[in-house]
């Protein structure tokens, strides 16, 4: 396709995308995908940043509504569940990643995409075929800004915008134009800087909030004939002038209609910064081959691409349990200590003696293999030196949850139901029914309720 204008060729596709044009099994990536954010979303509940984005929400009305909040078990208008949903499914750091773009897609696509085509009374295809659209759009978007944009914003509150737009439009049939103009909006409203973790501050659950409402909002104006630039991604003074160094716009429309990236997207295992779990994996692999315990290893050198550096180093003495999840350290001092860096272990351990002694072993190098291979594949390797003098090495090529080793749907199953009892979010009947409901959705001539 060309690209002499590809924030418009992008426009185009999205506004078109049906359920007949997406191949059935991206059909049914997309339904594990939404499972797995609905259990994500689940596993915020309590925690007190998400609580108070959500209360904040609720406040501002209406009391009721089509749209479900999903940890309350409350109603609200579209905007109010779409920004409550997408808060609170980006705390127990388990949503989905794209590789490639460094992007987290669910967050800010599922919950507004849930909330329009429940207040439209959508079909559960219908809601699939946005979602998809989110997933391509953003993705897509996030390949376009590069890498140097990551240095500085989270593409999560950046691309997000435009993710979740791309989906509210396609579900509120706008016009190819309108599409556009819902771009330049959501594009305008982009935001999400790292600031935060240096500080532990809960300023990321408010950028998948912020992007969910924002690309929602500029569908609906969109709609209403609300104008927006039309090349706010490669304008002269649009997102790549603005926040990038090497944006690409061949990645805008790269393979559009036939390189489906929301089938790339990787599910998460363990409950840490994705930048940690390449390594994680690979420290896993040489304990259980050579059957080796923490207390006998005096070093851990976790070789790393420069992405993992830039977000992980300044986390050097985490005082919250999510701000340790940034911690390169301490998610594998969870592995060595408590054999799975999970919910459980975070909630009980991060602030260990021996998990903080563990973490002062690890170390991070950059690594001219891991990088080369960066962002399209993240490796894993480690440099394990134990106090009887061996060095032991470890490789991963792809960690579990990417697409070549991929969780199964039973392996989702298990994942959802632990992440829905974690803080309450769902009983175990309660979940099971979900987990039915989202298998059986692409039949459903009207999306449910999913949680009564």
């Amino acid at each position: 396709m060309s690209t002499r204008h590809p924030g418009k060729t992008l426009a185009e596709f999205a506004a078109g995308l049906t359920p007949a044009a997406i191949p059935p099994a991206v059909l049914r990536r997309a339904e594990e995908l939404m499972l797995d954010w609905l259990a994500c979303a689940l596993a915020g509940k309590g925690a007190r940043p998400v609580e108070t984005i959500v209360r904040f929400m609720e406040s501002m009305g209406p009391a009721d509504g089509p749209c479900e909040i999903l940890i309350h078990r409350t109603r609200g208008s579209p905007l109010t569940a779409a920004v409550a949903n997408a808060a609170a499914s980006h705390f127990a750091e388990q949503d989905d990643v794209h590789n490639g773009s460094v992007f987290h897609p669910a967050t800010v696509v599922f919950p507004p995409a849930l909330a329009v085509a429940q207040a439209l009374g959508k079909s559960g295809a219908e809601l699939l075929a946005a979602a998809v659209a989110g997933y391509e759009v953003g993705i897509r978007v996030g390949e376009f800004l590069g890498r140097s944009h990551y240095r500085i914003f989270h593409t999560t509150g950046t691309a997000g915008t435009l993710a979740a737009a791309a989906a509210v439009g396609n579900l509120l049939r706008l016009t190819p134009e309108q599409m556009l103009h819902a771009f330049g909006s959501a594009g305008t409203q982009s935001a999400g800087l790292w600031e935060f973790l240096r500080e532990a501050a809960d300023s990321k659950q408010l950028h998948a909030a912020h992007a969910a409402g924002a690309g929602l909002t500029a569908a609906y104006l969109a709609r209403e004939g609300f104008t927006g630039a039309g090349h706010i991604l490669d304008g002269a003074q649009g997102l790549a002038a603005g926040m990038s160094e090497d944006a690409d716009p061949a990645r805008l429309t790269d393979g559009l209609g036939a390189r489906w990236t929301l089938a790339e997207t990787s599910f998460k295992f363990h409950a840490a910064c994705r930048h940690t779990h390449p390594a994680a994996d690979a420290l896993q692999q040489v304990m259980r081959t050579h059957e080796l315990a923490a207390q006998n290893i005096r070093r851990v050198t976790a070789r790393v691409h420069q992405a993992a550096i830039d977000v992980l180093g300044p986390v050097t003495d985490p005082q919250t349990v999510h701000q340790s999840k940034f911690s390169m350290g301490t998610v594998l001092g969870m592995i060595a200590l408590h054999g799975r860096a999970g919910l459980a272990e975070f909630d009980a351990h991060y602030k260990d003696e021996a998990v903080a002694a563990f973490r002062d072993k690890v170390n991070m190098a950059a690594d001219a293999e891991v990088e080369a291979a960066y962002p399209a594949r993240w490796i894993g390797k480690v440099e394990v030196e134990t106090l009887d003098g061996r060095c032991l090495v470890g490789h991963v090529d792809e960690p579990k949850g990417d697409p070549g080793n991929t969780l199964s749907r039973a392996e989702l199953e298990d994942k959802a139901m632990r992440l829905a009892l974690y803080r309450d979010g769902a009983n175990r009947d309660q979940m099971q029914r979900a987990i039915g409901l989202v298998w059986s959705i692409a039949g459903n001539p009207r999306v449910p309720v999913f949680l009564d």
